[in-house]
């Protein structure tokens, strides 16, 4: 019941930030931030590949009522909830990671988080920003467009992990 009670305390903030400011940021049709993919990535570890596609059902329909995009970030969202168990099982320790190690850098060390939100985060605005060309015409510029905006989210992501880094951080 915790865990979903700060999961709920974190959402809004970043919701927020989203709608409020990262959707007006648009350097000439070239950067679109999406920290609001966080949410799902620092969902806990054990969360079943049902509780991922939920949240980001829900994190995916919000962000399309305030953009005006129906169903686009929701099928990026959910197709992440959907791939985010593959890829921490991919990238987990051999001995699995222990009970109750969070989905952070604090959690999960720089290395292996970094790569975990890189895969993730490129996969996401892949195919978002494929999703909303809906044509391989012009695919230079949804690349373009794409890594652009995938190195500015990253950023972002990494800036509110270390401005949010405490000396417990890494475990509920």
């Amino acid at each position: 019941m915790r865990i979903l009670i700060v999961n709920i305390i974190r959402f809004v903030p970043i919701i927020l930030l989203q709608v409020l400011l990262l959707n007006n940021i648009n350097l000439s049709g070239y950067l679109n931030p999406m920290l609001y993919v966080l949410i799902l990535l620092n969902l806990p570890l054990e969360a079943s590949r049902t509780v991922n596609m939920l949240v980001g059902l829900i994190t995916g329909f919000i962000i399309d009522v305030f953009t005006r995009t129906p169903g686009l970030h929701m099928g990026a969202c959910v197709f992440l909830g959907f791939l985010r168990p593959w890829v921490l099982k991919l990238l987990a320790p051999r001995d699995g990671y222990e009970t109750g190690v969070k989905a952070n850098i604090a959690g999960m060390g720089i290395r292996p988080y970094l790569l975990y939100s890189v895969i993730l985060v490129s996969i996401h605005h892949l195919y978002l920003f494929f999703g909303e060309a809906f044509t391989l015409h012009g695919w230079i510029h949804t690349c373009i467009k794409s890594i652009l905006s995938i190195f500015f989210t990253l950023f972002l992501i990494f800036v509110v992990q270390l401005f949010g880094f405490k000396r417990n951080a890494g475990r509920l």
